[in-house]
């Protein structure tokens, strides 16, 4: 959500459009209805990005019984490509929906339009107070220092994934199956390919193994941003015991009747302002995660290599051995604390 809105903001400021509210379609990731104003405070967002792009709750009544016109945005890459190809529609139909490009060319917007998507992304977002002030008493509730882990391994994400896991419990193998559909696992020479390429989630007791290679004490306070679906959770528990979750952490009926989305944001709030942070995978949540860290000057940010870890595995390497290889493959982004997959930004971070 946070991501398609800070393209859209940078987008309309490209067009000189005003931006309305944007409906989000959640329900292909967490099954509910939940929206913008359920998460992020709507009136902090206008009032932020007044002399940046205008921004309306609601469309003029001219326009709020029409359908859009859909533009498919998904090869737009940088300024000329909405100017040539997308403005002409929105000059013709006046009211029109992009789903904005995963991989923008945000570095190729002009100065204007950059400004526009810094101001949207890194300083006009902040929570609902309801959800803030949830997240705050969630931040004081966690032991101090602490390490935000960010582990993905449910079942969606290893179905899509591809990959084949042995030793897992019955009851994983079974939830995976069921999320595979028509996404069968890849076999023989493509799968060993696949997996060194660090395509494969790291399984919990995989990610135990990484963080003791990087001399993390065993006894390290550990927030653990994730789901309530990750299997094999025991793989991490039994070797790092001060393991804490938000479900653990927050009680009462408002907790329990809380959206994904919401949940994700309690998450996210926590990562960004965590002593460190770490991640099994890059996806969109830890992309935003390490540029809001990097912006407000938190660096101890750190994704673990998969491939470095599959490859060393297809070496034959085991134990102390592996060990002392992962520490290698992790050493500069660690001692730097910067994190090798730290997205590029050219907003100002703070030193």
């Amino acid at each position: 959500m946070r991501r398609d809105l800070c393209d859209g903001v940078g987008i309309a400021r490209l067009l000189n459009a005003t931006l309305v509210m944007p409906k989000f379609e959640v329900a292909a990731y967490w099954n509910e209805s939940s929206g913008f104003a359920d998460v992020f405070d709507v009136d902090y967002f206008i009032q932020q990005m007044t002399g940046f792009v205008r921004v309306a709750k609601e469309l003029p009544p001219e326009f709020a019984s029409k359908e859009p016109f859909s533009v498919d945005c998904s090869k737009r890459k940088g300024q000329f490509d909405y100017l040539e190809s997308v403005l002409p529609f929105l000059l013709k139909h006046h009211y029109i929906s992009i789903t904005p490009a995963m991989s923008q060319r945000r570095d190729r917007y002009p100065e204007y339009a950059k400004a526009a998507l810094c101001q949207g992304c890194y300083s006009a977002l902040r929570l609902t107070k309801s959800l803030e002030k949830k997240a705050s008493e969630l931040l004081l509730a966690i032991p101090k220092p602490f390490l935000a882990l960010h582990l993905r391994f449910e079942p969606d994400m290893v179905a899509y994934s591809q990959c084949e896991y042995s030793g897992l419990s019955p009851s994983s193998m079974e939830a995976i199956e069921a999320a595979r559909g028509d996404k069968k696992p890849w076999t023989a020479d493509l799968a060993k390919i696949w997996r060194r390429r660090g395509k494969c989630p790291l399984t919990p007791r995989e990610t135990a193994f990484i963080l003791k290679a990087l001399r993390i004490p065993t006894d390290t306070h550990i927030y653990l941003a994730a789901g309530d679906g990750v299997m094999e959770i025991e793989g991490l528990t039994s070797v790092y015991t001060n393991v804490v979750t938000k479900s653990v952490l927050l009680s009462g009926e408002d907790f329990k009747s809380m959206h994904g989305n919401t949940k994700a944001a309690l998450d996210y709030y926590v990562s960004i302002n965590s002593d460190a942070y770490m991640a099994t995978y890059f996806g969109n949540m830890d992309k935003m995660v390490a540029a809001m860290r990097a912006f407000n000057g938190l660096y101890k940010t750190l994704f673990l290599s998969r491939r470095a870890f599959s490859e060393l595995i297809y070496k034959g390497l085991r134990g102390k051995r592996l060990m002392r290889a992962l520490w290698e493959a992790h050493r500069d982004d660690f001692v730097m604390g910067i994190g090798s997959a730290l997205p590029d930004c050219f907003c100002e971070f703070k030193l």
